[in-house]
This record gives structure tokens, C-alpha cells and sequence, in this order.
């Protein structure tokens, strides 16, 4: 049995380049959609030439030629889609459903990982408008897989280290404040932050894991299980210095919409049901989930202490 080969869809994206370097690094045959809707994005299409020569195959596709889909598609044996769901970026959850069709018609695939990474969607139905249309439609492509029995799993429960360590977790900025910070509530919610190359690491790790099929891998590396006083805590000890706490409460955070545009208003729901329902961790992790360090104890992640040096 050779290893999986891999197709990424959204493979120049800010999760996806880490999914394709991470194939690469574990030894997979790696294949990368390239689609023509690039244009003259010079940044894409060198990050595509770069990976080709680190040994990825790129693969001609596109969402507005369903043929093509399926022709990528039988080239390999599992299919990761990162295509962005933040509102600040793009917002393409739903053309997944494209891509389901192109798995279920081309029959051949072992595995498929959808786009998710952040809070898992199937906790998530109280979630507040308009952010809650990011979990409604990842759930969408969800019952679609699973309507076409399609083996999968899912990856999610975590804050990505960029948007949620480096900044302390303010929002408006993904640099640390160096005078005055804004503590959510009473600050103790536990939230799990991780490094997105360790996220793909572990990801590309449960490709050929009968562990994690038809489940979902969760995040709770038991050192970057955090609240955000202890995160704010380690920052103030590496610069020396004690910063003024604001605390801003649950009544206030959420008045804080008001007048926001669409994409601003999504993010302070999604920090709400975060910090201040402490959702990422706020469960336990049932038979129908695995956590990551536990299966993959042997990958040394990066702990948020040593994450945030770069910054100081």
C-alpha cells in the first residue's frame, strides 16, 4: 500500500499552501488544482510554479467546467478543499457542492475533508446572524456528502495561531498591543489556539488513518488549551511590561455591531460564541470524534509562549 495521493482544492490559499507543503513533507503524491480563474494573479501562479517544483503535479480545473472536476478528481484517491469561509477574504462554502458532485460522480475517492478548520458547525445552530450563515452552510455541504455516501473526515476546533495568538486575540489587528488590551468577559474561556502548519500536519496525518474516517478531528493540544488572560499573561512576561486590561462585557461586545459592515459583524459573532461561550472547548469530544494530539502524539507542536517571540 504506496501512500494516499492528494488533491487540494484552494491549494494557494492561507490554509491550503500549508495543506499542500504538508502533503508534500509526509511523502503523498500531491496534485493541486490550478484553475484559470487565477488570471493574472502573479503571487498564485508563482506559489502553484513553487510547488510544482517541490514535486506537486498542478492539475488544470475549474468550478465553471464540472468535466474538469471530475477529471482531477479521478487522479487521486483523497480530495482536501480549503477554500476560504471568512467573510474578510472570500466567502466560496458553497461551490463545494461542485466539487461533491464531481466526487460522487467520478466514484473513486477514499476520503474527502471539506473546507472547515474553525468552530464545528454541528454545535454551532444557536450561532448569532449573520455569522451563523458560516456554519449553516458548511452544514449544507456537509448533508450533501453525506447524502452521496461519501467517506470523509471532518477537521475543525481550533483558532488559528495567526488570527488569535499574535494579535491576543484583539480584533481590528493580527499585531500584539504593546500598552492596552481588551479582555472578552471574564477572560477564562478556554479556547484552543494552534500554529496552522501543525493544523495541516496533523490533517495530512489522518489521510490513511482508519481512526479518523467518518469522523471528526478535533484540536485540544493540552498546552495550547488557553484562556485569554493566561495568552495576555505570556506576552506581558515576554516584553516585561504589565499592560492595561480592559474589560469589555458580553451587553457591550455585542453592541459593538451595531453599524459594523456585513464582514465585521460575522467576526464579532464568531468571537462571541468563542470567548465568550468558550465554544471550541466548551464539549466533550464524543465517539463520533478523535483529538489530534492524542492520535499523533509524536508531532511537536509549537506552544503559543514560543509562538509569540516572533512578535516581541
Amino acid at each position: 500500500m504506496g501512500k494516499s495521493k492528494v488533491l487540494v482544492v484552494g491549494g494557494t490559499g492561507y490554509m491550503g499552501r500549508r495543506i499542500v507543503n504538508a502533503s508534500l513533507a509526509q511523502g503523498h503524491p500531491t496534485y493541486v488544482l490550478q484553475r484559470p480563474e487565477i488570471g493574472l494573479d502573479i503571487d498564485k501562479l508563482q506559489m502553484l510554479l513553487a510547488f510544482k517544483k517541490q514535486g506537486a503535479h498542478l492539475v488544470e480545473g475549474s468550478f465553471s467546467d464540472f468535466q474538469s472536476l471530475v477529471d482531477a478528481v479521478k487522479l487521486v484517491d483523497v480530495v482536501i478543499c480549503t477554500m476560504s469561509g471568512v467573510h474578510f477574504r472570500s466567502h466560496n462554502i458553497l461551490l463545494q457542492l461542485k466539487l461533491v458532485e464531481a466526487i460522487k460522480q467520478a466514484g473513486n475517492i477514499k476520503r474527502f475533508f471539506p473546507s472547515e478548520f474553525g468552530l464545528d458547525p454541528a454545535r454551532m445552530g444557536h450561532a448569532l446572524e449573520p455569522g451563523r450563515v458560516t456554519f449553516d452552510e458548511k452544514m449544507v455541504v456537509r448533508k450533501a456528502i453525506q447524502d452521496a455516501k461519501i467517506p470523509f473526515t471532518y477537521v475543525c476546533g481550533a483558532g488559528f495561531a495567526g488570527y488569535f495568538a499574535g494579535n491576543l486575540s484583539q480584533m481590528g489587528t493580527l499585531i500584539p498591543p504593546r500598552e492596552k488590551v481588551l479582555i472578552y468577559g471574564d477572560g477564562n474561556s478556554k479556547v484552543t489556539i494552534v500554529d496552522e502548519d501543525d493544523l495541516a500536519t496533523y490533517t495530512i496525518k489522518t489521510i490513511d488513518d482508519p481512526r479518523t474516517l467518518n469522523k471528526t478531528l478535533y484540536f485540544r493540544p493540552p498546552e495550547n488549551v488557553l484562556t485569554q488572560k493566561q495568552l495576555v499573561e505570556m506576552w506581558e512576561n515576554l516584553i516585561g511590561k504589565k499592560l492595561e486590561h480592559i474589560i469589555i462585557s458580553q451587553q457591550d461586545f455585542l453592541a459593538s455591531m451595531k453599524g459594523m459592515d456585513y464582514a465585521g459583524q460575522v467576526g464579532v459573532g464568531h468571537f462571541y460564541h468563542i470567548f465568550y461561550e468558550g465554544a471550541l472547548t466548551n464539549f466533550e469530544i464524543g465517539k463520533e470524534g478523535e483529538e489530534a494530539s492524542k492520535l499523533y502524539p509524536e508531532v511537536k507542536y509549537i506552544r503559543m509562549n514560543e509562538y509569540l517571540k516572533i512578535y516581541a
